[in-house]
């Protein structure tokens, strides 16, 4: 199953707004308000790569307040 690590910046003051709404997308198998670089960091899984993509694209880069994203797509799982 196609994994990946998606680092988020939101705009200031709005980090728990996006990861409320970050959770609600299909995909997003948990997610956390860090401290860094970065304010949000979730981790997604889908059916293909191309789902993957979908998730990323058009779900979670569009959501209201959100900057700029990362994506660390898992190569392996561990066995």
């Amino acid at each position: 199953m196609p994994t990946a690590f998606v680092l988020v910046n939101t705009e200031i003051g709005s980090e728990a707004d996006v990861l409320k709404e970050l959770k609600k997308v299909k995909g997003v198998d948990e997610a956390f308000v860090v401290y860094g670089v970065y304010d949000i960091i979730a981790r997604i899984k889908a059916d293909t790569m191309d789902k993957l993509k979908e998730i990323v694209t058009w779900r979670i880069r569009r959501l209201d307040k959100v900057r700029s994203t990362l994506t660390m797509i898992v190569m392996e799982e561990p066995k």
